[in-house]
């Protein structure tokens, strides 16, 4: 492409997003539809806005490769092999089915002979990734027991990638040598396909993290974000010098970093290149669909699509069954892989270079697999409207088969675990509730680790980071930050961004606490409050008072600091009225604690029960832990 062209043709993808994704959300269909229907449109073969598009749809699916890399992070390998029946069982028999069904079509009514058939039925059984993923995760039903069971047989697919890539040349009915790594043959070339699996592994385990350590140490953002998109390039590049799914090689890389500390950063980094290359892909996918060749043949591949899809879904229904999979469930696992996957572009490709297809056949598949593509938005929303509500009256329950990966069932993220976010956390963890721990500091985070605590780094103020932490679906949120911008700079994001909710904020001091409660956070916790008043029961005590007497001073004092605050807020940003406002109260605390020393009924203590009850029409603001 000339390098004058390149600016008004990235302009005119960009515009083409920006105009039809919003469009086609409003409209139900997704924004996987509204990719496609504008990459159609700007296409070379419809408005002709863009030329050939064949370098931006390989470069773009790279973005496929990125989805694989975050949903790896997500998957710590415990999770990873609780998923295999489901992965290895129903993804292998999906493909092996599904390429002998259309195999078999192929010879019969088509009349290929068996080399070639195997091949259609290799290509044709791969699923796409990107847009089951995508459609999946819109509509929030990538969590369900038909989109678990979804992705570990998309998981699979992608794996199986490798022994179809390697198939394809015994399938030649032209002797061709294969093109292999460096002229690598046979056994060389599987040794270098294991020992590159092997070397990445070896490296996530041994060398990434002190590798990321080592850059969050220079305390320099965009390097972190450098450093990211390093990994998962040169996990892709090892894969792509083998003739492999780079998809395979990002996963692996991901699922390595899963038990990583710096897990939620490095989605949070890589979530936004994802989401624009995917989108670039799906424009790719509608620019290059042949409308010539659609409107040439269109009885033809309305059959060949029809013909597909119920096959497909034939076959995948059919597995869902035998799985057990609940009613409904079974739908939308068929429904959502009963198309061909943009891993059938790469293999046609292959397998028109390694002479196994013709050209003829190869242009054929290539409108097909496109406009099975483009159906599956269409198919899910026919699911949605159709099918879910005759299975779904009321609230989904999760599955918790152990087949799929689970979450980590976190209601509460901890920001911040220094010695005050680790008690808090070490109280909840104690009483059997989960928790996620951010932590900006790489050397607090690196002592934590070394006792065996499971925390995260990461810059809680940054919407993304806190999304990929799991802020949509916690609950609560203890905010223990002493520095002040910083504490109401986060509460002010989650305020924004995540209102559901709950925040407990540490305050260092009055002022502190001010701010927070002008920021409107109901619970508020000053530091030092409970063991200063510790120390100063001690002090009554040697100076004479009985215990009895000492506790139940520090409580009165207690109760009426809390008073005292509550009312002197609104003059904290007037010193002057502050601290007139300060003098009386002191004044009136001396006297109720004089008053309190010569109650009759001291011993009794039945204020005990009522200390911190909340009093009606007040702000539950908290002095202390």
């Amino acid at each position: 492409m000339p390098h004058d062209n390149f600016l008004l043709q990235t302009v005119i993808f960009l515009a083409a997003a920006v105009l039809s994704v919003p469009l086609a959300k409003r409209l139900g269909f997704g924004s996987v539809l509204g990719y496609l229907v504008a990459g159609v449109l700007i296409g070379p073969h419809a408005f002709a806005l863009v030329g050939d598009t064949s370098d931006e749809l390989h470069f773009a699916e790279f973005g496929v490769a990125l989805m694989l890399f975050l949903i790896g992070l997500e998957l710590q390998p415990r999770k990873l092999w609780a998923m295999r029946g489901s992965i290895f069982g129903t993804g292998g028999a999906q493909v092996l089915l599904t390429t002998a069904a259309v195999g078999a079509i192929a010879i019969s009514l088509f009349g290929f002979d068996w080399r070639s058939a195997t091949a259609v039925g290799l290509i044709l059984a791969l699923s796409s990734t990107a847009i089951v993923l995508q459609s999946l995760s819109e509509k929030n039903l990538l969590k369900t027991e038909g989109g678990r069971n979804a992705f570990s047989v998309l998981l699979f697919q992608d794996i199986a990638v490798i022994p179809i890539l390697a198939l394809l040349p015994l399938l030649a009915t032209v002797n061709v040598s294969p093109e292999t790594p460096g002229h690598l043959q046979g056994w060389a070339y599987a040794l270098a396909v294991l020992l590159s699996i092997a070397g990445l592994v070896l490296a996530g385990r041994y060398l990434l993290t002190p590798l990321l350590r080592l850059v969050v140490g220079s305390r320099t953002r965009e390097l972190f974000t450098a450093c990211s998109l390093l990994i998962v390039l040169s996990a892709a590049a090892i894969m792509t010098w083998l003739n492999l799914s780079p998809a395979l090689g990002t996963f692996i890389a991901g699922v390595v970093l899963a038990e990583s500390e710096f897990r939620h950063e490095l989605e949070a980094d890589i979530q936004p290149f994802k989401g624009l290359l995917l989108g670039l892909f799906f424009l790719a996918v509608g620019a290059n669909l042949d409308l010539a060749l659609v409107m040439q043949k269109p009885l033809l591949l309305l059959g060949l699509l029809l013909m597909l899809v119920v096959v497909k879904f034939v076959v995948l229904f059919a597995l869902a069954r035998i799985r057990g999979m609940a009613k409904g469930e079974d739908w939308l696992f068929a429904v959502s892989l009963a198309q061909a996957g943009e891993f059938g572009f790469v293999l046609l490709a292959y397998a028109s270079q390694n002479r196994v297809l013709t050209s003829d056949v190869s242009s054929l598949l290539i409108a097909l697999i496109a406009l099975s593509m483009a159906l599956t938005p269409l198919l899910l929303l026919a699911y949605e409207r159709l099918i879910q509500p005759r299975f779904f009256t009321g609230p989904q329950q999760p599955d918790m088969s152990d087949s799929a990966p689970q979450d980590d069932g976190t209601p509460v993220i901890i920001i911040g675990y220094g010695r005050y976010g680790q008690i808090a956390g070490r109280l909840l963890n104690a009483c059997g509730f989960g928790t996620t721990l951010l932590e900006h500091n790489a050397e607090q985070l690196e002592l934590v680790r070394r006792y065996g605590i499971k925390a995260y780094y990461g810059d809680a103020s940054r919407e993304d980071l806190l999304h990929a932490a799991g802020a949509e679906n916690a609950k609560l949120v203890i905010l223990t930050l002493s520095d002040q911008a910083a504490s109401l700079e986060i509460v002010s994001r989650i305020q924004k961004h995540f209102p559901h909710l709950t925040i407990l904020a540490r305050a260092r001091n009055r002022m502190h606490q001010y701010a927070l409660m002008e920021a409107g956070v109901q619970y508020i916790y000053r530091e030092t409050v409970d063991s200063a008043l510790d120390i100063g029961a001690g002090a009554l005590e040697l100076l004479g008072l009985s215990k009895h007497q000492a506790q139940r001073s520090a409580r009165k004092f207690k109760q009426h600091d809390q008073r005292m605050l509550e009312s002197l807020f609104p003059y904290w940003r007037n010193e002057s009225q502050h601290i007139a406002q300060t003098r009386i109260y002191r004044e009136q605390l001396l006297q109720a604690l004089r008053e309190d020393r010569r109650d009759p009924d001291l011993h009794l203590d039945h204020h005990w029960k009522d200390f911190d009850r909340k009093e009606p029409g007040k702000q539950t603001v908290k002095p202390g832990l």
